[in-house]
C-alpha cells in the first residue's frame, strides 16, 4: 500500500470523529511527519486544503490552545457581508423610507418592499445581500412587519362542473387558434383617502401609518372602481380604475379601452374575442344592458365577441381574481390609498416572478345608473345562443 492510499485509509476512519479544529491539526502532524512534500501529499489523499494544512502546521509551532467549544480563533472565518458593505444598513433603510431618508423617486416607491424585492434592488445597485440577509439588518435596525394602525369599537349548481369543462375547452381552443382571451371582472370597490388598507409592510418599530379611525360608507367618499382584464395568453394585465360607478356601460368600455390600447396591436390578427367573466356584478349572465353595450363593441370591432359566464358562486375560479387581483392587493397591502394617482401607481407597478405584467388608467367619465335597454334595443342584439346552457354561454355578431 503506498503512502498516499495509507493516509487516505487513515482520515476515512477519523474523519466522522474530527471537527474542523482536530482535522487540521491531524493533517499537518501527518504532512510534518513526511517531511518535504508531505503538505501536497496528505492534501491529494485527504482533499484538506493546503491553506487549512499550514494554518494546522502554524498553530503546532505556536502552541496555540483553543478555548472549549471553539474550532477556530476568536475573529477567524470570512467576514459577515456587512464587514465589507458598511454603508448597507443605511442603503437599506433609504429603500424602505424614501421620502423621509431617502429619494422620493425611489424605484420602490410604488412597490411591495418584500425581503426579496429589497434584495434584487440592493443587488442591482452594486451591493451582495440575500433576502435572508436583508430580514436580520431590518430586525437588527428595529423594523418589524406591521399593518396600518386602526383603532375603532349558495348552493352548488347541477351544472357547475360541466360549464367548467366548457369553458376549458374553450379557452384551449382560441388559444391554440392564437385568438384573443380575456378574463374580467371588477375588484372590490376601494375608498380613496387616508383609510386603512389590510396587510403588513416593514416599518420602525412604532411608526405605523395613522389613518382615519372611522371608514363608513358616507357617499361624499371618493372611491375607486378598478375593472380588470387579465389576458390568458400573454399573462398582461389591463386596469380600468373608474370614479364613477360599476355599470355594464362601465365594464364595456373598459374592454373597449383595453382593445384600443393594448388588444389591437397583441392580436392584429383578430377574427373573434372570447371573454370570461362572472355570473354576476356589471357583467352578469341576466344583464341587458350588458348585453347592449357588448353588440355595440362588436359592432365597432367587427369581431364576433363570445361570452362564457362563471356558474353562480364561482367567482373565485376566474382567472382575473387569482392571477391579476390578488398580485395587486399583495402589491398594496398596508398602503392607504390617499388619492386616485396612488392607486393607478401601485397597480400599474404590479409584477410577479412569472412575468406578470400590468398596465392602469384612471377613467374619470360618467357612468350613470338607471339605464334601460328597451325591448326594442333588445330584439336588435344579434345574439346566439350556445347549445349548452346559452344563458351563459353566448356570441354577439357584429350587425350588418
Amino acid at each position: 500500500m503506498t503512502t498516499e492510499a495509507a493516509i487516505r485509509q487513515k482520515f476515512q476512519a477519523l474523519a466522522t470523529r474530527l471537527d474542523e479544529h482536530t482535522r487540521r491539526v491531524w493533517a499537518a502532524t501527518e504532512a510534518g511527519a513526511l517531511g518535504y512534500g508531505g503538505i501536497s501529499l496528505v492534501a491529494r489523499a485527504t482533499d484538506i486544503s493546503r491553506r487549512a494544512i499550514l494554518a494546522g502546521m502554524r498553530e503546532i509551532k505556536a502552541g496555540d490552545i483553543l478555548p472549549a467549544g471553539r474550532v477556530r480563533r476568536p475573529g477567524g472565518g470570512r467576514k459577515p457581508a456587512i464587514h465589507h458593505q458598511p454603508d448597507l444598513p443605511e442603503k437599506l433603510e433609504s429603500l424602505i423610507e424614501p421620502l423621509t431618508r431617502g429619494d422620493p423617486e425611489s424605484p420602490l416607491r410604488w412597490t411591495c418592499k418584500s425581503t426579496h424585492r429589497l434584495s434584487l434592488e440592493l443587488t442591482g445597485q452594486g451591493y451582495s445581500a440575500s433576502s435572508r440577509l436583508v430580514g436580520v439588518l431590518l430586525h437588527r435596525m428595529g423594523y418589524s412587519l406591521q399593518g396600518n394602525r386602526k383603532t375603532i369599537e349558495g348552493k352548488k349548481h347541477p351544472d357547475r362542473n360541466a360549464q367548467f369543462e366548457h369553458i376549458n375547452a374553450r379557452v384551449l381552443e382560441e388559444m391554440r387558434a392564437a385568438q384573443p382571451v380575456i378574463s374580467v371582472d371588477t375588484k372590490k370597490k376601494e375608498l380613496v383617502g387616508n383609510y386603512a388598507n389590510r396587510g403588513k409592510q416593514w416599518l420602525k418599530k412604532g411608526t405605523a401609518t395613522n389613518v382615519n379611525i372611522h371608514d363608513f360608507p358616507d357617499p361624499s367618499v371618493p372611491r375607486a372602481y378598478p375593472y380588470g382584464i387579465y389576458e390568458l395568453t400573454r399573462n398582461r394585465g389591463f386596469v380600468n380604475v373608474g370614479t364613477d360607478h360599476d355599470t355594464a356601460t362601465f365594464a364595456v368600455a373598459s374592454i373597449r379601452t383595453w382593445w384600443r390600447m393594448e388588444g389591437r396591436r397583441a392580436y392584429p390578427k383578430a377574427r373573434r374575442l372570447l371573454i370570461t367573466a362572472d355570473a354576476g356584478g356589471s357583467n352578469g349572465s341576466r344583464l341587458r344592458l350588458w348585453k347592449w353595450e357588448l353588440q355595440r363593441l362588436a359592432d365597432e370591432l367587427r369581431l364576433p365577441i363570445s361570452v362564457c359566464h362563471f356558474p353562480p358562486g364561482t367567482s373565485k375560479w376566474n382567472k382575473v381574481e387569482h392571477r391579476l387581483f390578488s398580485f395587486i392587493s399583495l402589491n398594496w397591502q398596508g398602503e392607504p390609498l390617499t388619492d386616485y394617482e396612488t392607486v393607478v401607481n401601485l397597480i400599474s407597478k404590479t409584477t410577479t416572478v412569472t412575468g406578470l405584467k400590468v398596465s392602469c388608467r384612471l377613467d374619470r367619465r360618467r357612468y350613470p345608473l338607471g339605464r334601460k335597454v328597451s325591448d326594442e334595443e333588445w330584439a336588435k342584439i344579434n345574439l346566439f345562443k350556445d347549445d349548452f346552457h346559452g344563458d351563459w354561454n353566448y356570441t354577439i355578431r357584429p350587425r350588418p
